[in-house]
């Protein structure tokens, strides 16, 4: 009763201090032009960044917006593409009742986000002043109240359970979650804005405004549908604390640091409290997850579910259990699944994982009823879950997904995969890709780790192995590309068994033999930074060594691009010409006067150079290269 108090006071609360965007403009009266049925508004609104601006409204009825000079003019999402300079911007509108602005300011492209209020003024563009534009961090501190309500009710529930963790553990816990937060904040932004960002962000901004407001139109949900929900709730927070991806990235990096942490009870049960806090240790510094902690994406999230439902699955059992205690354990269980899969869908793997270590986990005279309830409630707290989570499911649930998974029924772009171009790589796909980013020390571990279950023989090794084995199973769908990022619990797997692994070399040899171990991963993670999402061990040689035997993709998202963007912002004339081989495009951040169509250019960006196509006038010449260990990121040619 007190969480849900709580949770009404914060909507009451955000209702009386919230401004809508269309209430901060000056309402004027309509001319001849506008639709019937309008009201019309006018004021300005403040550019950041001057460029290519995509602005427009979404309406239910006829609607007509001037910006720029321009008009634009419709129903629905309606939208257009307008080069601007910074700073404030007439604008006027006239619209009828529950219409939204909408716009992607320069670097964000995709579906667009709601224009805020801190971006409008009802004064006209000379005398016109804003206060955190591009920002409503009103909403971002409620909405972070929300997830903080839930958290700790989730706690309080589990408050016995919590009071039984020995203190070393939670040392040992809060020891990883610190370092794997400082690896992941120090230099948060140096690798630059990856090519889906924008879209989880500016979505996950709309679908925080809907939620605080209780807006539950279908049209209100349709922003990255495709999609399930949790993820680019979690991304909203960011987006309306800081108009920019830093504060988002930060959340992102906290979901991948506490999924670590959580590495440590999860080790301790299986083997012991050195094994967990080695694991965690290892997660905190592994390549990958340093690389999609650091991007506003489905990844790091999903780091967190899986590690919380093995932690809860393992637990089911703890002392003498109730059938009421049962129940409840397998359906807190049950809702951590249903939240994965409502922050992504192939999450639902997590779903039989679990049931497998309750069932293994059972004591013999209890595992009948255990499959019984298990059956029965798991899954249905579960879809419950992803139901209540996904307002756009409420009305029409299977057409509603039908369309979600339809518009993910496509074929991605050809990557290179072992020397071939391809978008249809075969099954050994990620199995590939995951010896290939593993670093040579742990992968001795994880050897290590083999030799100790065969010796053993225990059932941990076995749930270890379980925990690597059904994020797999994505191999038999199409759905293989894009690196690590639909198997990043195999990650998380090959982490636990490193510490497992070298914790038996510990107790075999001696506990200093972790130190080498340690001093080796901190070094690959130092000198990989900031790219690590292009990491690949000793034993391929390299970024650039795979590059250029087109064994795997690199530079791939848009990681290494803001050094090139730079260089030309500082160095280009007023008005330069610039022709962009820049893949993805809307990733090209220069200077507002440099958007003149390049007829003849003064000077050519090259993204990728290895697999982009660009033909440059035979008078440039390379002035910059962005280069990593051999990689060149980007190039810039010039006079």
């Amino acid at each position: 009763m007190i969480a849900l108090a709580l949770v009404v006071a914060i909507f009451a609360l955000r209702a009386c201090v919230h401004t809508d965007p269309i209430d901060n403009l000056t309402r004027v009266a309509n001319d001849a032009a506008d639709p019937k049925g309008t009201v019309a508004y006018q004021g300005s609104v403040f550019i950041a960044r001057g460029g290519p601006v995509i602005i427009g409204f979404q309406s239910d009825a006829p609607a007509r917006l001037t910006f720029a000079g321009k008009e634009i003019r419709g129903k629905g999402v309606v939208k257009e593409r307008i080069v601007v300079l910074h700073g404030p911007a007439a604008l006027r509108f006239a619209a009828p009742p529950g219409a939204r602005l909408v716009w992607s300011p320069v670097g964000r492209r995709g579906d667009p986000e709601y224009l805020p209020a801190a971006s409008l003024s009802p004064a006209p563009p000379e005398s016109a002043t804003f206060d955190a534009p591009g920002t409503t961090r009103s909403d971002g501190l409620f909405m972070l109240m929300l997830v903080a309500v839930a958290v700790a009710s989730a706690c309080m529930l589990c408050r016995d359970r919590l009071a039984r963790v020995p203190r070393r553990t939670w040392i040992a816990m809060g020891t990883v979650l610190v370092g794997a937060l400082l690896v992941r904040w120090i230099g948060l932004d140096d690798a630059g804005q990856t090519w889906d960002e924008d879209v989880n962000w500016a979505a996950g901004k709309n679908y925080v405004s809907n939620l605080l407001a209780l807006d539950f139109r279908a049209t209100s949900w349709q922003w990255n549908f495709e999609h399930p929900p949790v993820m680019k709730f979690l991304a909203g927070i960011g987006g309306h604390l800081q108009d920019g991806f830093t504060a988002a990235r930060a959340f992102s990096s906290l979901w991948v640091a506490l999924g670590c942490a959580l590495l440590v009870p999860i080790g301790a049960r299986l083997y012991s409290l050195r094994a967990g806090a080695i694991a965690g240790g290892i997660a905190a510094v592994l390549p990958p997850l340093v690389a999609h902690a650091r991007v506003i994406g489905h990844e790091s999230p999903t780091v967190l579910w899986w590690t919380l439902g093995i932690l809860l699955a393992l637990t089911v059992h703890d002392g003498p259990v109730h059938r009421k205690q049962l129940v409840a354990r397998l359906a807190g269980v049950g809702v951590v699944v249903g939240i994965a899969v409502a922050s992504r869908f192939v999450n639902g793997l997590l779903g039989p994982l679990c049931a497998l270590i309750v069932v293994v986990q059972a004591p013999k005279e209890g595992r009948r009823a255990t499959l019984g309830w298990g059956a029965l409630v798991m899954p249905l707290a579960a879809v419950a879950t992803v139901y209540v989570l996904w307002p756009r499911l409420w009305a029409h649930p299977i057409a509603a997904l039908q369309a979600s998974l339809a518009k993910l029924d496509t074929l991605h772009s050809p990557e290179p995969f072992l020397g071939a171009l391809t978008n249809q790589p075969g099954p050994h796909y990620f199995l590939v890709y995951l010896a290939a980013t593993l670093p040579v020390g742990v992968a001795l571990a994880v050897i290590a780790f083999a030799v100790r279950a065969a010796l053993e023989r225990k059932r941990a090794a076995l749930l270890v192995g379980a925990c690597f084995l059904f994020p797999l199973v994505i191999m038999a769908s199409p759905v293989r590309q894009d690196g690590l990022r639909y198997v990043m619990p195999c990650v998380v797997a090959l982490a636990l068994a490193g510490g497992g692994g070298a914790d038996f070399i510990a107790t075999r040899l001696s506990r200093w033999v972790l130190a080498p171990l340690a001093l080796y991963l901190l070094v690959v993670v130092i000198r990989t930074h900031p790219y690590h999402l292009d990491y690949f061990n000793e034993l391929t040689g390299g970024a650039a060594a795979v590059t250029r035997a087109k064994s795997f993709e690199t530079a791939w998202w848009g990681e290494g691009l803001p050094p090139a963007l730079a260089y030309v912002n500082e160095h280009a004339a007023p008005r330069a010409k610039v022709q962009r081989c820049i893949e993805p495009s809307h990733l090209a951040w220069f200077r507002e006067d440099l958007w003149d169509p390049p007829t003849k250019p003064d000077w050519v960006v090259v993204y990728a150079p290895h697999k982009q196509p660009c033909s440059i006038p035979k008078d440039l010449h390379v002035v910059f290269e962005e280069v990593h260990h051999g990689l060149v990121y980007a190039r810039v040619y010039g006079r």
